[in-house]
């Protein structure tokens, strides 16, 4: 009774995300450490079931239902949305049936977190391209979470034992990133991620932001948004209270003796932080959303189409994602 209910969205249906959902609901560390309910589709699943040969879902309830319920069970759960036909999904095939089904999971499971029913959001992977094909306009689950739930300023935290790193810019292309870079938006991301640290429990978070250009830019000769953009804020953070250090030189930032001197990194751009992260921690990493009202986190990898619905996909990131929710959730 004293586990957290911990909220999983099935992702694209046509990806990976049913046959992790139906891998986790069997999976002793995540009944150890939680009460999860999925949300997606039972007929979905269950075919699933039957072409991986894993155990189908025992306890399902209709979505008007679930609504009407005062509290979540006492068991593992799956909330039937019903929102796409089991025989209209094509696994591995880009659907845009599929992304408005996806979209549908995380609304139901905002709404479930807004109203305290769950505990925590974790997300299996959507597919950029059928959202768009179904006219949800947004780059990934962070852009969305943020409208469904009106934050002011969130960031992207890739997070594992080894490793932890906030971006300031996401879904970009990287000649639009020194463009998208600002005092604000960096204090913001070093804010959101002392934080987060403090929550998992360190007092006084010690935080690497690093540079954009190389060699911390050479005093201008290879750019000048160390100085202009990067150092003012810091010194903003530092004001603040935060034990941050930098502009630190990316290409010996995440050296094993660096890493031991930080909890946290901040990067200027996606691959910048997400190389090294998943060099170090590619099964077991989590994605976490900072700056929502609720605790959201996700696997690290995306739909796996190669090998959708074929009963090889490893769920040791979405294990790592549920477990990681409800260590934030308490």
């Amino acid at each position: 009774m004293n586990k957290p209910v911990i909220g999983i969205t099935m992702g694209d249906p046509a990806g990976v995300g049913p046959e992790l959902c139906l891998r986790v609901l069997k999976e002793k560390q995540v009944l150890q450490k939680c009460r999860p309910v999925i949300f997606g589709d039972a007929a979905v699943l269950e075919r699933v079931a039957r072409l991986c040969r894993l155990s189908r879902p025992r306890f399902v309830v209709p979505i008007e239902k679930w609504t009407k319920m005062k509290r979540a069970s006492d068991f593992p759960l799956v909330v039937d949305c019903q929102s796409i036909e089991a025989e209209h999904v094509l696994p591995g095939k880009i659907n845009p049936a599929c992304g408005s089904a996806s979209y549908r999971y995380i609304e139901a499971a905002v709404s479930s977190a807004k109203c305290g029913k769950i505990a925590a959001i974790a997300t299996a992977p959507i597919n950029k391209e059928s959202l768009n094909l179904a006219g949800i306009k947004y780059p990934g689950h962070t852009e969305i979470l943020a409208k469904l739930t009106h934050a002011r300023r969130v960031c992207m935290m890739m997070a594992s034992n080894e490793i932890k790193v906030s971006l300031v810019t996401i879904h970009t292309g990287l000649a639009r990133v020194p463009e998208q870079l600002s005092v604000k938006g960096i204090v913001d991301v070093i804010e959101l991620t002392d934080g987060v640290i403090r929550r998992l429990g360190k007092t006084k978070p010690r935080i690497a932001v690093c540079a954009l250009n190389p060699h911390g830019g050479e005093n201008g000769l290879f750019g000048t948004e160390e100085k202009k953009i990067i150092k003012p804020a810091i010194e903003r953070a530092r004001k603040k209270g935060i034990a941050v250090t930098g502009p630190v030189v990316p290409d010996t930032a995440f050296l094993p003796q660096k890493r031991r001197e930080f909890d946290a990194y901040v990067v200027m751009y996606h691959d910048q932080g997400l190389i090294p992260f998943k060099m170090l921690a590619f099964d077991n990493g989590v994605n976490i959303t900072l700056g929502l009202p609720i605790v959201r986190t996700s696997v690290d990898h995306g739909t796996a189409f190669d090998i959708a619905w074929q009963g090889k996909a490893s769920a040791s990131s979405m294990v790592q994602s549920i477990l990681w929710a409800a260590k934030l959730a308490k």
